[in-house]
């Protein structure tokens, strides 16, 4: 009869003596990598390495709140412009001068654009301020006409009369009303012509009604009798 016993304990032999072979190997158990590129804990992106780049610089948060003038003000003010000998080594000379004409023509356009705005302001002052002082030679005819009456010769209305005058005077205006002196048709209107005795020329001998004018401007011509040689 076989003996039982003796196949069990060779069996066994032979199981130990497999695993301590597969130990001897250095047997392991397989290794599974997880190679998606999303964290499934965090939602948040994968870098190869399993981290953030060291390279790569943390993201500055953007101001919203300030002025966006200033910041581009303060980013170009942070730009280094190169020298001219910079900018012809790395463009090439003929750049470098077609890049300097391109900035001098642009310097020159802006110069004219501001003078002419400037003189353009000027015009319109100058334009506003007539308006205003023709608008007020009717009240200063009948001004004239009522001192002529004598109704301004005392009081406060002559007072304010005088400070009206005054205070047109300091805008430029400029009354035309002297007699004696020779015809010119830019400032004088001739109404009526009469012989003049000892004169050789066309000669202012009264003025009907007062002309004005502001610097080089004549806004009226005073209407004047001229005494023309016999």
């Amino acid at each position: 009869m076989p003996h039982h016993g003796n196949e069990e304990e060779h069996n066994s032999s032979a199981n130990q003596e497999q695993q301590e072979r597969q130990q001897g190997e250095g047997h392991q158990d397989p290794v599974i990598r997880d190679n998606r590129k999303v964290d499934p804990v965090t939602g948040q992106a994968r870098h190869p390495e399993g981290g953030h780049h060291a390279d790569a610089p943390a993201a500055e948060p953007v101001d919203t709140d300030g002025d966006a003038l200033a910041q581009a003000e303060e980013i170009l003010n942070g730009v280094e412009v190169p020298a001219e000998e910079s900018v012809a080594q790395g463009a090439g000379h003929a750049e470098a001068a077609e890049l300097k004409n391109d900035l001098l023509r642009l310097q020159a356009e802006y110069v004219n654009y501001r003078k002419r705005v400037e003189r353009d302001r000027a015009v319109a002052g100058e334009m506003a301020v007539i308006g205003v002082l023709n608008s007020l030679l009717p009240v200063l005819d009948d001004v004239d006409a009522a001192r002529q009456h004598g109704d301004l010769a005392d009081g406060p209305f002559a007072a304010i009369a005088t400070k009206l005058e005054n205070a047109l005077k300091t805008y430029g205006l400029v009354r035309i009303d002297e007699t004696g002196v020779e015809f010119d048709p830019t400032v004088h209107e001739a109404l009526i012509q009469q012989p003049g005795e000892d004169i050789e020329v066309d000669t202012v001998s009264q003025v009907l009604r007062s002309g004005y004018r502001s610097g080089d401007r004549v806004l009226r011509a005073a209407q004047v009798i001229v005494a023309v040689p016999a």
